[in-house]
């Protein structure tokens, strides 16, 4: 099982990170031996009785991770479909990958914050609808190097995908999302699946198993042929009692490795960890956790 980190990329307490913090982070992961690491993509966080809450762009900071970072895999929990043309998606993703040296991960969703809809003018209806129709252009663009599809929403119109992936078919394509709609869309196009957030596993994991075979009975697709990944949430000290129990995994570095155990016993093949603390101390921490578990 691989074990991944989610990068710092939103405001905290202390402001937004810097660059240089991102960077660092980055870094220790690939330092650590951990195997991947990931960014998020939102425009602008807006919760009643909060202030609104800022963020990078997800591309730029992606595509500058491509270049200080060697050799830690590069994903994406997830691009927005919505925020992007399916077509031009494509184009950034291969050019990502190929700055990177083939290391990208193609991880996309539907969209669901509102809030940031408005405010940067995008569409919030038929969100699925658009979504599959996006997904229509944008994988082939990446396997096949070109689409000629007119939706009701998007369209792309003898697309040529130049220059082309650097590796056959692309960067592969991870899929997040719930309900058999956006299952039976994993099922058919993707090449990986996520579902988040847990801190061990439980019947809400095992339900999303049987309903993404389902959905690949139903597809004609082995289940097996799909990278089945989880989002778990870490914190090394003590548990967050803002946070439900079941939704974290905190304590030392012994106790979460055996949290992550558990996962690999449930057929898991790749954790992202979302820190609670996300500094480099705490990555170098996670990578020790990685270490004791492919020593057993």
């Amino acid at each position: 099982m691989r074990i991944g980190a989610m990068l710092p990329m939103s405001a905290d307490a202390d402001g937004p990170p810097t660059w240089a913090a991102i960077r660092a982070f980055a870094e220790a992961a690939e330092e650590s031996g951990l195997d991947s690491i990931w960014v998020y993509d939102h425009l602008l966080f807006r919760f009643p009785a909060q202030p609104p809450g800022g963020i990078h762009e997800a591309w730029t900071v992606l595509s500058a991770l491509a270049v200080a970072t060697r050799r830690v895999e590069l994903g994406s929990l997830v691009m927005c479909s919505s925020f992007r043309n399916p077509a031009l998606m494509a184009k950034m993703a291969v050019a990502a990958d190929h700055i990177s040296g083939g290391r990208l991960t193609l991880g996309l969703g539907a969209g669901w914050h509102e809030p940031e809809y408005r405010a940067f003018d995008y569409p919030f209806d038929h969100l699925a609808s658009r979504f599959e129709e996006s997904l229509a252009i944008t994988v082939p663009l990446l396997r096949e190097g070109r689409v000629d599809m007119q939706g009701r929403f998007v369209a792309a119109r003898d697309a040529l995908l130049l220059p082309p992936s650097t590796r056959p078919g692309g960067p592969p394509i991870l899929i997040a999302g719930k309900g058999p709609r956006l299952l039976r869309l994993t099922a058919r196009y993707a090449d990986a699946y996520n579902t988040a957030w847990y801190g061990r596993p439980d019947e809400r994991l095992s339900g999303m198993r049987t309903a993404l075979r389902e959905a690949c009975s139903a597809e004609d697709r082995d289940p097996s042929s799909i990278a089945f990944t989880v989002g778990v949430s870490v914190d090394f000290d003590d548990a967050d009692p803002a946070v439900a129990p079941e939704r974290q995994l905190s304590g030392d570095e012994t106790a979460v490795a055996d949290g992550l155990r558990a996962f690999r016993d449930a057929g898991v093949d790749h954790v992202i960890c979302s820190l609670a603390d996300k500094s480099p101390t705490s990555v170098a921490r996670l990578g020790e956790v990685a270490r004791r578990m492919r020593e057993g």
